[in-house]
């Protein structure tokens, strides 16, 4: 059966964030559960993230920033969407008190937790949070780690920018209960793993992201592997759909250690609740 065409779809940016630590046993990234009722990639393990909002693109975030200088509004606007999303979807805020060094802490993160909530419901801006709470938003902790675009196959595609950065100390990072479902932090090659049996769900473009960042054995390695490398935008295009089996063409200097691959794991349109 020919796959539907939905190249006429605008795809939305969006921002997604790789939240990493060291464990006992290596790098461990956090991931959610997607609520099984959301349209795109219900019921799968994703990262932390979302679209961006109107209020990422306010321009008087600039000067509450650290590391923004050199980006375009556009680079701003995902980044401030990334840091949003962040502590919307799972608690974390990387951001530090004007004139400080070291970011917000736990009993401070208290306090200003029920910001994210606010946020989250649109009751809220960014702008208004930052400014009433005296905040400089930690861009500078941001490594940019990947670009994909959801190719013309289902009704909602995403212009997603994926970034890693190092989980801040003293932050606990929790899954929000309402999109996420769940969450676990876990090896890289765990969760794929874990999709391989049948235990979770994953999409493709998030499995290949696992596989990159597994090749790093701690947070630092993968940062500074994060941060000398080129970013390739991926599009992925189909090249075969043929008894159950997709196989798919991605750019083999994206760096994910090939061009064509079979895909086991289901599009993000017909994921579903197990």
């Amino acid at each position: 059966m020919k796959p539907k065409d939905f190249s006429h779809v605008e795809p939305k940016p969006a921002a997604t964030v790789l939240l990493a630590r060291d464990g006992a046993d290596g790098l461990e990234v956090f991931m959610v559960k997607r609520h099984g009722e959301i349209e795109f990639a219900s019921g799968a393990m994703v990262f932390p993230g979302g679209k961006v909002d109107e209020g990422d693109r306010d321009k008087a975030l600039r000067n509450a920033c650290k590391g923004a200088e050199g980006l375009d509004e556009g680079e701003l606007a995902l980044r401030l969407a990334a840091l949003r999303e962040t502590f919307e979807e799972c608690g974390v805020l990387l951001a530090r008190r004007r004139g400080k060094d070291p970011l917000v802490d736990f009993e401070d993160l208290a306090r200003l937790a029920p910001w994210a909530g606010r946020m989250h419901r649109g009751e809220a801006t960014l702008g208004e949070f930052v400014a009433a709470e005296n905040l400089e938003l930690a861009l500078d902790e941001l490594a940019y780690f990947a670009h994909w675009i959801t190719p013309p196959l289902a009704p909602k595609r995403f212009d997603t920018h994926f970034f890693l950065v190092a989980a801040p100390p003293g932050q606990v990072a929790v899954h929000d209960g309402s999109e996420s479902v769940d969450s676990v932090w876990a090896r890289p090659a765990e969760t794929t793993a874990e999709a391989d049996a049948g235990r979770c769900r994953l999409v493709f473009a998030t499995r290949l992201n696992l596989e990159k960042l597994d090749r790093s054995s701690n947070v630092a390695e993968a940062m500074a592997a994060a941060r000398q490398a080129s970013v390739v935008t991926v599009r992925p295009q189909l090249e075969k759909f043929e008894d159950g089996i997709r196989t798919i063409r991605i750019p083999e200097e994206a760096g994910y250690g090939g061009a064509i691959f079979e895909v086991t794991d289901k599009p993000a349109m017909e994921v579903k609740a197990s």
